[in-house]
């Protein structure tokens, strides 16, 4: 069939609206004990050592580069697939994570629960564009990204090594496990609306 690529209608937009201090928020809300907890918990490291540390250049490549919609934040498509793949989420848990859990929005640097939503359709175009990239160019976007961040994480808590990084294997076999999946869905969808009713029955 006729297939459009996600990335030819979305152009590359770097996520930095986590940075910029808010005068009202959902976590500000907290008592200050409760704020204090969420920053202690697995929640505030990851955001400190993990999301804030995601260079999203390294994904631009995967969008057009006409003036066209902004992509969902890629920051936030790499947290999300990152919590995922480590808490054995299927994608209706991580997205329900993603719409109505404190810690995991906090951990994606969102203060407030109404903040930056977006369909679950978005999840699959990107793994769908990830995994495309990979077969066109043998390049692993991802592996790109946390060989980064570890460096980055590395360097600030002082260790002498020459080979340590993150592992992102895991995380990538997930992305191309789910494309497979999707394509077949799709495939099967799309058979089934070609068929008449009865067919259908």
């Amino acid at each position: 069939w006729n297939h459009v690529i996600p990335s030819e209608r979305e152009m590359f937009k770097k996520n930095d609206q986590h940075l910029q201090t808010q005068m009202f928020s959902t976590i500000d809300s907290l008592p200050e004990s409760e704020r204090e907890r969420l920053e202690q918990s697995w929640a505030g490291t990851f955001y400190r050592e993990f999301f804030s540390r995601i260079d999203e250049r390294v994904f631009s490549v995967l969008y057009a580069d006409v003036a066209s919609r902004p992509n969902v934040p890629v920051n936030i498509m790499i947290g999300l697939e990152t919590l995922k793949a480590g808490r054995g989420w299927s994608d209706e848990e991580m997205i329900d994570a993603y719409y109505f859990n404190l810690q995991v929005r906090h951990a994606l640097g969102l203060r407030n629960l109404g903040q930056q939503h977006f369909d679950v359709r978005s999840t699959y175009n990107f793994r769908q564009r990830l995994s495309q990239h990979m077969q066109e160019t043998g390049e692993n976007l991802l592996e790109k990204a946390f060989e980064q961040v570890t460096g980055e994480q590395i360097s600030a808590i002082g260790l002498k090594t020459s080979d340590i990084r993150m592992d992102s294997t895991y995380v990538a076999s997930n992305i191309r496990e789910f494309s497979r999946l999707q394509l077949l869905v799709e495939v099967l969808q799309r058979v089934r609306r070609m068929l008449s009713e009865i067919d259908q029955a």
